[in-house]
């Protein structure tokens, strides 16, 4: 039976990456959705992207655009470094394309122009590397790169939650607009647990594989999910985005 996997966080991790891919026992009738943030961090930012563009000549896969993206979109179009990137793992990023040609660069370079920022599927399931502010969603006229920097949804999940309202009927109204929401972008090691996170109808999925612990990988149905080594492990003598 065809699944839906969705892949948290990647940063640079390919290691990871590989393995949790295999963990999942994919068949070619499953569809991936990957949340963004596919560099900075580790050291195969530039082997990430490569991998991505070989898997979805193989896979039905859509890539969703994170704020790293961004960054190292705006660095190959433009050559200038963005402001606070190279402090957030762009560093690693660099250094990973050091040896890559302009024709490589050029095509990693049109792979982040073409990513969406979100995507909604058939059962109103939304899909977004962070989260959006506007009331009628991320459809709705808003700076397009909210999607990709916005923590106030997840926030006000988390606080819902733990005030313990839980009826769909009371969540404010960009919440009720979908079935599920699923995001990446604040690793739930800030709440003490790398495993994926729920909070009201949202789904986190980004469980810290940027830092010290471990990418996810879950099926959107059954809940299932698996998860690679602790990041750290795969890349010993490296810190990730522990700086």
């Amino acid at each position: 039976m065809a699944r839906t996997l969705v892949i948290g966080d990647v940063h640079g991790a390919l290691k990871a990456l590989i393995q949790v891919l295999q963990e999942t026992k994919p068949t070619p009738a499953d569809k991936f959705i990957f949340l963004g943030d596919y560099v900075d961090g580790w050291s195969e930012s530039a082997h990430v992207v490569e991998y991505l563009l070989e898997l979805k000549t193989k896979q039905t896969c859509v890539f969703l655009k994170g704020n790293h993206d961004e960054w190292c979109q705006q660095w190959l179009r433009t050559g200038a470094i963005p402001q606070g990137w190279i402090y957030n793992g762009g560093a690693q990023t660099l250094q990973s394309y050091a040896l890559t040609d302009a024709t490589v660069k050029n095509e990693h370079l049109l792979f982040f122009e073409k990513m969406p920022y979100y995507f909604i599927d058939d059962e109103n399931r939304l899909f977004l590397h962070a989260g959006f502010t506007a009331p009628g969603g991320p459809q709705e006229e808003q700076p397009v790169n909210t999607c990709a920097w916005d923590r106030t949804l997840w926030e006000n999940a988390v606080m819902m939650a733990r005030r313990g309202k839980n009826d769909l009927a009371l969540y404010p109204k960009r919440f009720r607009l979908f079935k599920e929401i699923y995001i990446g972008h604040t690793p739930t090691l800030h709440f003490n647990t790398d495993i994926p996170m729920q909070a009201c109808n949202v789904w986190n999925i980004d469980t810290g594989a940027g830092f010290t612990d471990k990418l996810t990988a879950i099926d959107i149905d059954s809940k299932a999910y698996w998860q690679s080594e602790e990041v750290y492990k795969l890349y010993p003598g490296e810190n990730g985005r522990n700086r």
